[in-house]
């Protein structure tokens, strides 16, 4: 391997990342002849297939997805390094890199918009995705941090709280519980609750809730994101069980309502969350802090 270049690399991740020479071609600027050939001599290089095609789909074969994890890897040192000569020139920001969970999309536009007036050079990256790919994405090292509800177990991260995250279960403003008091949660046993895929954290936050209590749902209809599972319950389908954080508005508009479930709102907390060990960007350090010092008040003002 000590003859493939940085150019290598960089082509073949691209073709890894996007399975498809002509779109890794359009993204490099480059002819696909050309990205071919990078790809082949890199493949030299390492004595070893790293693609495989079958008819037009393009497939990573065990060395390509091993030798795609360094080249993640070295992308990630060589960022590093830059930043890092970065602000030893005394110029603030670098590239930032930041996933979240689907549920925290509400607010981390506000958060990243007041970050961005105090450090205005620094180069932000957003990406919204559910629980079980942001933990990807922390295991694969390509971010460089994360906001989501709860640590991922078995991977070795520090992780911090920074705000407190309620929620609820929810349901149309015409429900016939909507009205009751300190409902027990026994009552809700013959509704049909509309539930978010496996994988989601508020998934997971309710099968723990649920279980803790020994309550056990009848009924459900799994949807892959809030904003749907909020249409859902408006149009009658059913209740959910769902993070505060995301239907401050529809609360105040009087299209959703909450239902006085005792013990509920559960309280959980957010945690700002990078790999153990990893070297955070001046930019990074910065967001961290800002999270920890400012985010509950962000939050707060952004989710009312």
């Amino acid at each position: 391997m000590r003859s493939a270049t940085l150019r290598q690399l960089r082509t073949f991740t691209e073709v890894a990342r996007r399975l498809s020479f002509t779109a890794a071609a359009k993204a490099l600027h480059l002819t696909q002849p050309a990205v071919s050939m990078q790809v082949r001599q890199l493949e030299r290089a390492a004595g070893l297939p790293l693609l495989e095609q079958f008819g037009r789909r393009i497939h990573l074969t065990d060395a390509g997805r091993e030798l795609l994890r360094y080249a993640a890897g070295i992308s990630d040192l060589l960022r590093e390094a830059e930043d890092a000569m970065k602000a030893l020139q005394g110029v603030g920001g670098g590239e930032l890199s930041i996933a979240v969970t689907s549920t925290a999309k509400y607010f981390a536009p506000r958060l990243l918009a007041e970050f961005r007036g105090s450090y205005p050079e620094a180069r932000l990256r957003l990406a919204v995705s559910n629980r079980e790919a942001v933990v990807r994405e922390l295991t694969d090292n390509t971010v460089d941090l994360a906001i989501m509800g709860r640590p991922p177990r078995g991977l070795d991260t520090e992780a911090a709280p920074f705000a407190r995250h309620p929620i609820a279960i929810i349901a149309a403003p015409d429900h016939p519980l909507v009205d009751r008091k300190r409902l027990p949660l026994e009552r809700l046993a013959g509704e049909t609750f509309i539930i978010r895929e496996r994988g989601s954290g508020t998934r997971a936050a309710m099968e723990h809730v649920f279980a803790e209590r020994g309550f056990k749902v009848r009924e459900t209809l799994e949807m892959s994101s809030n904003e749907t599972i909020k249409q859902a319950v408006m149009a009658g389908m059913g209740i959910a069980f769902l993070s505060m954080h995301t239907i401050g508005l529809e609360l105040r508009a009087g299209r959703l309502a909450l239902l006085a479930v005792n013990g509920l709102p559960v309280m959980r907390e957010w945690y700002v969350i990078h790999r153990r060990g990893k070297r955070l960007s001046p930019a990074a350090l910065a967001f961290k802090s800002f999270l920890l010092e400012q985010g509950a008040e962000l939050i707060a003002r952004a989710v009312s």
